[in-house]
């Protein structure tokens, strides 16, 4: 008899409208995001990530140019990072990044205001937000991108130690032309290991971390030394780490 009444439901069910259709699609397409996004942000928290989506853009980049490819990328755990690297890069980047939750709201309002008057873009990311947009995000400038950004810091300051955020951020990111993670580019720069890095060589890689591309660490130019004695002094300020 039960099998008879469901025989008779399914045959009185009514095909589902298009709308419904893509309703389901769109429905089952976000509940896997949330389930994979979750799922890749703990995984990464215990397994070093071996390459960023920057870093197979530029890679391709260089495919589609006709020239060589350019990858230099080296993971170590922070305890081989030396601390004035850590320290020199929260003095230049995110000075409250021990303190805050993934977002500095004062430093968002300072560059809207100075990117209203129109000339030059600031960005008011986090270490916390770089390293969200740099291992799970494609590059560039859209309030689609931003509101993922937003998303993966809030994911990986969830699911992340402040330790475990800086050793990702100080492996991944662009610190010359094809050079990523700070054990790369110690040794690009200065020719030794990055546990080694004195404060002014901290600051010299901290100091071209805006256009890593353009700017020298070492042989640097006048302005790019100005940044690294200001770095330096700023270093003293943000004082022992204490994670």
């Amino acid at each position: 008899m039960k099998a008879l009444l469901k025989r008779k439901n399914k045959a009185n069910k009514q095909p589902k409208t298009f709308f419904q259709r893509v309703k389901s699609w769109v429905v089952f397409c976000i509940k896997w995001f949330f389930i994979l996004s979750i799922a890749s942000v703990i995984f990464f928290r215990f397994v070093p990530v071996p390459f960023t989506p920057l870093m197979v853009s530029r890679a391709i980049d260089n495919v589609l140019a006709g020239e060589k490819i350019v990858w230099s990328h080296d993971w170590v755990p922070l305890s081989e990072i030396s601390p004035n690297l850590q320290l020199a890069v929260i003095a230049s980047e995110d000075n409250l990044f021990l303190s805050h939750n993934g977002f500095d709201f004062k430093a968002i309002e300072k560059a809207i205001e100075t990117n209203k008057k129109g000339k030059r873009i600031v960005g008011g990311s986090t270490i916390s937000q770089q390293t969200a947009k740099n291992v799970f995000l494609w590059q560039g400038r859209s309030f689609i991108r931003k509101g993922f950004e937003v998303y993966f810091t809030a994911l990986i300051e969830i699911f992340w130690s402040k330790e475990r955020i800086m050793e990702v951020y100080l492996n991944s990111i662009e610190m010359g032309n094809g050079v990523y993670g700070a054990q790369a580019a110690a040794k690009h720069w200065y020719g030794k290991p990055a546990s080694k890095l004195t404060k002014y060589e901290a600051a010299g890689i901290a100091a071209i971390l805006p256009n890593p591309r353009k700017f020298k660490a070492s042989n640097s130019s006048s302005y790019i030394n100005r940044r690294k004695d200001k770095i330096v002094r700023l270093m003293g300020y943000v004082g022992p780490l204490k994670y």
